[in-house]
């Protein structure tokens, strides 16, 4: 209902006086413009078509058209038009003046009123409908943005602007199916969109008719033997399937659904997407599920698959519990990034298996594996690698398994024995770091604790006494030479171990100690940590080869190789990789496996990436700080393992069963990749360029230097 829109005067109180208002033309009516219909007082019963019929005479409309047009409009009602007169001017009387006159008419005279026609307020709402279509029309809505340039509809494909697809639905399903027999259609290189529609069914009404089901087999067996023909395995087989069902149903043990399952596949041309079609039916009949296509219903298939939960084909196949849980792909996601390095192939889908370490939260990394399982194989792919994208490399090497790949990249291998020219003084303090980072004071206390533990393991172990008296001895040595928490006094040239050494000669109680370092100092060992430090840590691939040392300086040169070089990562920071191989020597020790742990906590800080390799699972998980490093490395290999560690090896990294008989069974350079929260299985592959340096296989090197093994047994 329309109101009249005036200007009131406020103080006089206006008289309202009630008129019908009728319309201009009657709404239906046949118009002369000779003759124009007159308008009538009961004109309004028009809109009321549907409980007045005899207003069709009046409008010249028959009964039956009146009756199939309903307006549902406002019903016409009295409107006021108020009278309204010039307010007099009071303060006339007051002053006694003479009012002015005015030329304002006399509204009583001429009211005016909006138009109360149905007609024109149907009218006046269409137009105002129209205008926000048309204004929302003009709005850009999510729909525009991701709607495709065109939408072509064929009998048997869809085109989505430059994209073909179609939808395939499968009709009939094996007699048993196999737990994730569907991660092979999920793994396929292609772009696919599965809709699975599922529809529990009432056990009740399944019941009932299972029931039927049962007395119309039971009858075709028995007019089939009253006919004397010989039994048919097909019947006697579908009756034992429903009662088993009926029985599984009674005691609850299982549902019953109705499982809709269509496949969606996308390709940029028609001659790939019939390529990928075919591959598709192939891999499902192979498996005995047929599909079909979902011809003249390309568009219902392409809906099925949406997810708008909707079915709109509802080809439906009855399943149990069983059944539609085998269907649920429990599948491994892809480990695939743009930049990183390859480290090999994913088992699952045959996709490349592209990672970048340093984008997880710690770049350390854990390879555990048996002899022989290629897990040195892969981390000389993996430093090659890397090398090549300007990562530097710094390898422990116990086996010299390294010498012929750092030859190849022209690195530097040192050899750390005691006839060798290189020499570490553990003494060295790191120097040009930020004071603001890392003070004086934590520096030297920071080296003096790293120095107390290789003193510790030098001579097996120390009592609560004597760990204080070194402790203060090493405190004198660098006083001995000006160093103190000063930052400038730790440019001085540091203390070697013969005076440390000294020191101690001179303290009470230290006599124990200085017998069980005498060795390091004055005897077989002295040449090799008695000595200042005479090379320097080059860029590149730097190796340190501890082969030619005895077996019992092997944990104390290690200790104190690392040591060097954290030291000279702290001073210069750079993209660097650390590769410790057999690690578990440094495990065996209390200190060592301390200071690999504190390494493991502290090497993301200096952008440093650390690799520990082990063969012996035990040891190195055995210890708490063994798994305080697996849990501070977020990447973790696992490649073919024993039966006596692999229990251990799952526990630890919560594998499922299927996964630890995957290590079990796995071939050289398989097993397991974790990556974060990801994790897949994994078959490392190399050139055959890479193979030839990196290959540490008997034959292949004895090829490589021009023998075999039958020269060797004639010689």
């Amino acid at each position: 209902m329309a109101q009249t829109n005036q200007n009131l005067i406020p103080d006089t109180p206006p008289a309202s006086t009630p008129i019908n208002a009728t319309p201009a033309a009657t709404f239906g009516a046949p118009v002369n413009s000779a003759n124009p219909v007159q308008p009538t007082n009961d004109s309004a019963d028009f809109w009321q078509a549907d409980q007045v019929k005899k207003t069709g005479n009046k409008t010249g409309l028959s009964d039956q058209a009146n009756v199939t047009t309903k307006f549902k409009l406002p019903p016409q009602v009295a409107i006021p038009v108020q009278s309204l007169t010039p307010k007099p001017d009071l303060s006339s009387e007051t002053n006694g003046s003479t009012p002015l006159a005015t030329s304002k008419p006399n509204l009583t005279d001429q009211p005016t009123a909006i138009s109360t026609d149905p007609r024109t307020i149907a009218q006046e709402n269409l137009e105002v409908r129209e205008a926000q279509k048309i204004f929302q029309e003009g709005m850009l809505t999510v729909r525009d943005i991701i709607a495709p340039a065109a939408f072509v509809l064929n009998p048997n494909y869809l085109q989505l602007g430059d994209t073909f697809c179609k939808t395939l639905f499968v009709y009939t399903y094996p007699r048993y199916l196999d737990a994730n027999w569907l991660s092979p259609l999920i793994n396929y290189d292609i772009t696919m969109d599965i809709g699975m529609h599922i529809h529990p069914l009432e056990t009740t009404n399944v019941m009932k008719d299972l029931k039927s089901q049962v007395g119309k087999i039971q009858s075709s067996l028995m007019i089939a033997q009253e006919k004397g023909q010989p039994r048919d395995p097909e019947l006697e087989t579908a009756l034992g399937d429903v009662e088993s069902l009926r029985d599984v149903l009674q005691r609850g043990e299982v549902r019953l659904f109705q499982l809709g399952l269509y496949f969606t596949i996308y390709a940029h041309t028609l001659e790939e997407l019939n390529t990928v079609t075919k591959q598709l039916e192939s891999t499902l009949g192979g498996m005995l599920i047929y599909t079909k296509e979902t011809l003249l219903q390309m568009s219902e298939g392409f809906i099925s698959t949406a997810p708008m939960m909707r079915d709109s084909i509802s080809v439906l196949r009855n399943l149990d519990t069983g059944s539609v849980s085998s269907i649920f792909p429990f599948t491994s996601s892809e480990l695939t990034q743009e930049d990183g390095i390859l480290y090999g192939i994913n088992r699952h889908n045959n996709s490349l298996i592209i990672f970048d370490r340093f984008s997880l939260e710690n770049a350390n990394s854990v390879v555990f594996a048996k002899s022989g399982s290629g897990k040195s194989y892969m981390i000389k792919l993996e430093a090659l690698r890397s090398l090549m994208f300007g990562t530097d490399i710094i390898i422990v090497d116990p086996e010299s398994e390294y010498k012929n790949l750092c030859d190849a990249v022209g690195g530097s291998y040192l050899r750390y024995s005691l006839n060798s020219q290189q020499r570490i003084n553990p003494f060295d303090l790191p120097r040009g770091l930020d004071p603001e980072k890392e003070s004086g004071e934590d520096v030297l206390r920071s080296n003096i604790s790293s120095v107390h533990g290789l003193i510790n393991l030098m001579v097996a172990g120390l009592t609560p006494e004597e760990d204080s008296l070194v402790e203060k001895g090493l405190y004198e040595a660098y006083a001995l030479k000006d160093i103190t928490t000063d930052p400038e006094s730790q440019k001085n040239e540091p203390p070697i171990m013969q005076d440390f050494y000294n020191v101690l000669s001179n303290m009470n109680g230290t006599e124990s100690i200085t017998r069980r370092l005498s060795k390091y100092v004055e005897g077989t060992f002295a040449g090799l940590f008695n000595a200042p430090t005479n090379f320097e840590l080059k860029p590149g691939f730097v190796v340190f080869s501890v082969r030619d040392l005895e077996e019992a300086l092997r944990p104390v040169a290690m200790y104190t190789i690392l040591n060097y070089i954290w030291t000279k990562i702290r001073m210069d920071m750079r993209r660097r990789l650390m590769i410790i191989d057999e690690a578990w020597w440094m495990m065996q020790y209390e200190d060592s496996a301390k200071f690999l742990h504190g390494l493991a906590k502290r090497a993301r800080k200096y952008y440093l990436g650390l690799t520990i390799i082990s063969q012996d699972v035990e040891d190195f998980l055995s210890s708490r700080y063994g798994k305080s490093i697996v849990s501070n490395s977020s990447m973790q290999i696992l490649l073919k393992q024993s039966t006596a560690s692999v229990d251990i090896i799952a526990e630890t990294f919560g594998l499922t069963e299927g996964e630890k008989y995957l290590l079990l069974e796995s071939d050289v350079g398989e097993g397991l990749f974790f990556a974060g929260l990801n994790h897949v299985a994994i078959k490392v592959i190399a050139s055959y360029s890479e193979d030839q340096v990196i290959t540490t296989n008997p034959e292949q090197l004895l090829a490589q230097s021009g023998q075999t093994p039958g020269d060797q047994e004639s010689m």
